[in-house]
Parts: C-alpha cells; sequence; structure tokens
C-alpha cells in the first residue's frame, strides 16, 4: 500500500463512523512507532496524579513487575486497536480490562483522565515528531475512537466533543499533578525498565537525561525527576525531529505493524487474552 493510497482512503472516511477503520490505518501503518512511543509516555503521565498513584504502587504490579505490567497494558491496548472493540478479540480484551479493574475502588474522574491521554498523547507526539502532520479526520477519529471504548468500559460523563475533552485534560493535569513519593517509584520502575531494554546497569544513570529530555517540566517536577540540561533537550529532540524528515523519502509501509503479532519479554511463547494482567 502507497502512502499516497492511506491518505487518499483516509480523506474519504467519515471521522464519526469510520473511526476504527482511520485509526487503525494511523497507528499500524503510518505512525506505528510513534504511537507506541507516546503512549509510554502517556503511561508516565498517569504517574504525575498523586491521588492515584498510592494504590498503582501499592498493587506491586508497576514496581516490582514492569515488564510484565508494561506488556499486559500494551497487548490488551493493542488487541483493541488491532482488531477493533467490536471483534471477538477486542471484545475479550475489554473483558479482562474491566475485570483486573473492577477489583479496585476507582474513581472515575481518574479513568476518564487516563482515557483523555489515549487521545491527545499520540496527537501531541505527533505536533512535535510526526514526519508529516496528522489530519484533522484522523485527529477526530482518535477521540471517537477511544470514546467508544470507554463507553464499553463503563467510564462515566466522557465529554461529549474533542474539545471539551482536551480542555478536560488539560484542566485535569492543573488540577491533580503534584509530586508524591510514590509517583516517584512508578516513574523510576518505568524508567529503568526501558533503559534495560538498551544499556547495562552501569549506563543508565547516563540514559536517564535522554528519557527526562521529552518530557514537559511540570510532568518532570510531579515524578521527582531532574530537568535536563537545556542541550540534551534540543540534542533529543533533534534527533526526533531529523527521524521525522528521513522518514517522509522512506517508502510506505506494505504491511500493518502488529503489536499482537510480535514477541514480548513476558509472553516468548504467545500469549491468551484471559492471562494478560495479575492473575
Amino acid at each position: 500500500m502507497r502512502r499516497k493510497d492511506i491518505l487518499n482512503e483516509i480523506r474519504q472516511l467519515d471521522p464519526v463512523k469510520d473511526h476504527q477503520r482511520i485509526v487503525f490505518l494511523t497507528a499500524n501503518y503510518e505512525f506505528p512507532w510513534d504511537t507506541t512511543r507516546s503512549l509510554e509516555l502517556a503511561l508516565f503521565r498517569t504517574f504525575a496524579v498523586a491521588k492515584g498513584t498510592s494504590l498503582l504502587a501499592g498493587t506491586g504490579e508497576f514496581t516490582q513487575r514492569p515488564q510484565k505490567r508494561y506488556d499486559d497494558t500494551v497487548l490488551l491496548l493493542a488487541e483493541i486497536l488491532e482488531n477493533g472493540y467490536n471483534s471477538e478479540r477486542g471484545r475479550a480484551a475489554l473483558r479482562r480490562m474491566n475485570q483486573l479493574h473492577g477489583r479496585f475502588k476507582i474513581p472515575n474522574d481518574e479513568f476518564l483522565y487516563v482515557l483523555s491521554t489515549f487521545v491527545f498523547e499520540p496527537i501531541r507526539w505527533n505536533e512535535r515528531f510526526g514526519w508529516r502532520r496528522l489530519l484533522e479526520q484522523e485527529k477526530l477519529a482518535t477521540y471517537y475512537f477511544w470514546r467508544e471504548v470507554g463507553r464499553r468500559m463503563n467510564i462515566k460523563e466522557i465529554p461529549p466533543d474533542y474539545q471539551l475533552f482536551e480542555r478536560y485534560n488539560v484542566e485535569y493535569e492543573e488540577t491533580h499533578f503534584r509530586f508524591a513519593e510514590p509517583n516517584y517509584r512508578l516513574a523510576t520502575a518505568t524508567r529503568d525498565m526501558f533503559l534495560g531494554w538498551f544499556l547495562p546497569k552501569p549506563l543508565w544513570r547516563f540514559g536517564e537525561p535522554f528519557i527526562y529530555a521529552i518530557m514537559d517540566d511540570r510532568l518532570l517536577a510531579a515524578v521527582g525527576f531532574p530537568k535536563p540540561t537545556p542541550w540534551i533537550r534540543r540534542f533529543v529532540e533533534g534527533i526526533l525531529k531529523m527521524r521525522a524528515r528521513l522518514l517522509r523519502f522512506l517508502p510506505a509501509r506494505r504491511q500493518p505493524r502488529l503489536i499482537t503479532q510480535q514477541k514480548h519479554l513476558t509472553y516468548p511463547n504467545g500469549y491468551r487474552i484471559e492471562q494478560l494482567g495479575p492473575q
């Protein structure tokens, strides 16, 4: 499939009734790497909401088993993104998510904020580092897709349009981002997991600033991470922007990049949806 063909198809689709198809093309053909990185950044943002992190840290899933918790989350979301929320596997992933969340008394506003990060973090990442800018259809389709997922998770009071949901996201962070010790423990365990993918442990301290460089100052303060030096921030942002420029000259992806078809550290021999998450 050529990039021109993908763009032409997206332009002809309706972001309300065709949002699943648009999101599939955007996330799995056009921006698979960017989508994954932006949702990893969204994960850090959930650690900045101090009123919810004591529960997250208390389960031990993020601090003691970060790789499993990461793989479980990524795979459940990928099942829905790649197969659609009405597919057999999509419905199974939603059931599993609702089972796992149902074990805890989680306020609706925290669910709603996490849902908003799934909408707006990929869009904001694209504005910074995308090889092309998202079409308006893609932005709106992202909202409608996750709104439907949220409804199937029984999340209440989802704002009725894109602009209101974005306002909710911004105002929620302004109100609830503040430092707490569990924030730091969760963010540190996740940061160290990412560093462990690429560096031996003695070199982690040299890699840390490169992770901080893609985070805004309010997020860094809320999770207790230091600000990177300006030159490191410029360097990391410059590398990501150079990557974007190079991608414009590469041929289009001929097949979708599906997370569910890849090997994962926790599940090297494959997985079943019902085994994802703590047992």
